[in-house]
Parts: structure tokens; sequence; C-alpha cells
């Protein structure tokens, strides 16, 4: 049984959580995501900080995806300490109408944001 503020995830979205916690871990503390496109295949993204160019994770993720020819994305996780999504990147899922999405805390509680 799942504990407070923590969500009982199917398989599917579990391996996303492992694969956005890789990608956090490899940034070095930033943000990490993952996303599933509607044929079960995984991007995987850090937030990127450069002066010329600024991706949140998610925004990462997503283009990673579109650039690969993935059309419709089913689900999304990202790994941060904010407790809401980013404008910006609630707009990037307006758009692409992404129906679930997740952002779990360094600690591990998970929240459904979408």
């Amino acid at each position: 049984m799942a504990e407070a503020g923590e969500v009982a995830l199917p398989d599917e979205d579990a391996k996303l959580v492992t694969l956005a916690r890789s990608a956090e871990a490899r940034a070095r503390g930033h943000e990490g995501a993952a996303v599933r496109d509607g044929i079960g295949r995984t991007y995987v993204a850090s937030s990127v900080r450069l002066r010329s160019l600024t991706l949140s994770a998610l925004q990462a993720a997503l283009a990673a995806a579109l650039s690969s020819g993935a059309t419709d994305i089913e689900a999304a996780v990202v790994i941060t300490e904010a407790t809401t999504l980013a404008e910006r990147d609630r707009a990037v899922l307006d758009e692409m109408a992404v129906p679930r999405v997740l952002l779990v805390t360094a600690d591990g509680a998970t929240t459904v944001a979408r």
C-alpha cells in the first residue's frame, strides 16, 4: 500500500520514475524527466542551463521524443523539488495533450499533476 504522499504506480509509470531519477542523478541534482510515447518508447532528459539555451527536464525529454518522431505522449514523470509544474511546462503539456504527468520529489513523494 502506498504511504501518504505516494501514489501506487503501474509498472510502466514506475519505470518512468526510475529513468527520470537516473537523468536527475546524472545532472547532479537538477531536474530529471522521462516520457513514454504512444507505442511505449521512452525518452529521458535532465534540465539544460546554458547562457544561450534553457530547457526544463520535461521540455528536453519532450523535445527528444518529438525529434525522434513521436506523435503522441501518453505519460510523463518529472523529478523536481517544485510542488507544481512551471507554467512553461504546462503550456507544452497542453499543446501536446499529455494526459498523465507525475511530479516526484527527491524524497519520493509522488503527486499526480494531471
